[in-house]
């Protein structure tokens, strides 16, 4: 499959999705195939819940939109001009994918085809039917993607490199059951915010998006908070009260109460608004309304603990308090290029 037609599908598949937002589901003459795909993906949105609980309307729209702004001609051309994909000797790579957000293996997918690979898919039972449906679409759209494009339930067999994605425990099993494939191996991380209590409203309130978009599954959003010695979170609790209606969807309801409740029978202090609590606490992987706070006293010894820590952390957000921080708000709206981990999937797979 060479990168300019697999190209041209993309752009296709990315105007096929403009069609579906949360406020209106409108079919527009221009797009291909809608005879065939627009009532089944607008269903397939619908019954989304029903397959992952976590997969409200709000939260697949949201992921569909960003999708639809990635899937542009200029920004795959932005991102692969750096690249030399003119004599790659097509391989099959397998993916096993995550699913705590919806379409969250998408990328990883896209740059095995986009490069001129061939995919073997697994992926997560909870998040299996949207990959599948667009792959069908896409297949559609070229019919020679169905020599590309294959799934699996069972054991992952006949592939030449791998990209996978779980938790620290199942990344060291996959470390040494594909040791003498190549291979990406995604572990745990999260993301974090550096505060100096001089934002804004509206940094706050953006950093409520930060943290609970997705009700805070994924790795991209924010778990744990660095604040100055002496800092007051009044300020914060009054900007993500914006946010309060999360409390009203039942599996994050279920999750505040027994997290709550945890934490108060072990006497940690907590700060609570009634859907979030703040804890002081080392780590950086919070659980589910939760979000962890630690103080620091020097920026410069917070950066070097940054750096060293590099390996827990996915994306650091602040008002350009430390290196490589990204804006308030910004964190579900990664660019193409902006990797998983910070590994170049697509050196890794121009090079195999």
């Amino acid at each position: 499959m060479d990168t300019i037609n697999a190209k041209l599908s993309f752009v296709e598949l990315g105007k096929f999705l403009s069609q579906f937002t949360l406020a209106e589901q409108c079919e527009r003459n221009d797009v291909l195939y809608n005879d065939l795909y627009f009532e089944k993906f607008k269903d397939l949105v619908a019954l989304s819940q029903s397959h992952n609980g976590w997969f409200t309307p709000e939260q697949v729209y949201f992921a569909i939109q960003s999708w639809v702004e990635a899937l542009t001609e200029a920004n795959l051309n932005e991102w692969l001009s750096k690249y030399d994909l003119s004599d790659v000797n097509p391989k099959t790579v397998a993916l096993i994918l995550a699913g705590n957000i919806p379409l969250v293996g998408f990328h990883d997918f896209l740059s095995v085809l986009i490069t001129g690979h061939k995919v073997l898919v697994k992926a997560s039972s909870n998040d299996q039917h949207l990959i599948q449906f667009l792959a069908n679409y896409l297949i559609s759209l070229d019919p020679k993607l169905s020599y590309y494009i294959s799934f699996t339930d069972g054991k992952l067999e006949n592939f030449d490199a791998i990209i996978a994605t779980g938790s620290n425990n199942t990344a060291r099993y996959f470390e040494f059951y594909f040791k003498d494939k190549p291979s990406i191996i995604r572990k745990n991380r999260n993301s974090v915010a550096v505060l100096n209590g001089k934002e804004t409203h509206e940094d706050l309130v953006n950093l409520g998006e930060d943290i609970f978009r997705y009700f805070g599954l994924g790795c991209r959003n924010v778990s744990k908070l660095f604040v100055p010695k002496g800092y007051s979170f009044e300020a914060f609790f009054k900007a993500i009260y914006e946010y309060k209606d999360v409390i009203y969807y039942e599996k994050y309801s279920n999750n505040y109460d027994y997290n709550k409740a945890v934490f108060l029978m072990s006497n940690f202090k907590l700060l609570d608004n009634e859907f979030l609590t703040l804890k002081e606490d080392s780590s950086y992987a919070s659980p589910i309304s939760s979000v962890f706070y630690e103080y620091y006293e020097d920026l410069a010894d917070l950066q070097t603990r940054l750096t060293n820590e590099a390996e827990q952390i996915q994306c650091v957000v602040s008002n350009d308090l430390v290196k490589n921080s990204i804006s308030f708000g910004q964190t579900q709206q990664p660019k193409l290029w902006d990797y998983a981990d910070n590994v170049d999937s697509i050196a890794f797979l121009s090079a195999l």
